[in-house]
């Protein structure tokens, strides 16, 4: 009964293999986007410098008990307020250098490089 069950089973995985259903043996995953994170806590960013991939996510949360904002130098993203304990994503769309600040406390800075 086993051995049965082993033939059926290499019988449909070849047919899908064969009809693109499941990747061939050995072909790479093409890797997508990730979702990076940034900690604001302590009136700063954590991390202060990031790096990323066009397409990834970056999302900050505000860990402090009054808000923040993440707004770039050149406004290429603006989070607006992100009031205590809530979040904010960017998907990251131009390469680029972006340092961004709080504009509600201009001494956390930060900076997004998009790869």
């Amino acid at each position: 009964m086993a051995r049965t069950s082993v033939s059926y089973f290499l019988i449909l995985f070849t047919a899908a293999s064969v009809t693109g259903l499941v990747p061939a043996l050995g072909a790479a995953a093409a890797p997508g986007p990730v979702i990076h994170e940034v900690t604001i806590n302590g009136v700063r960013f954590d991390p202060q410098e990031l790096a990323v991939k066009i397409g990834d996510t970056i999302i900050w949360t505000n860990h402090d008990p009054f808000p923040h904002t993440a707004t770039a130098v050149g406004k290429q993203f603006n989070s607006r307020e992100i009031p205590a304990g809530r979040s904010w994503k960017y998907t990251a769309r131009k390469k680029g250098v972006f340092p961004y600040a709080c504009l509600l406390h201009p001494t956390m800075l930060g900076t997004l490089r998009v790869e």
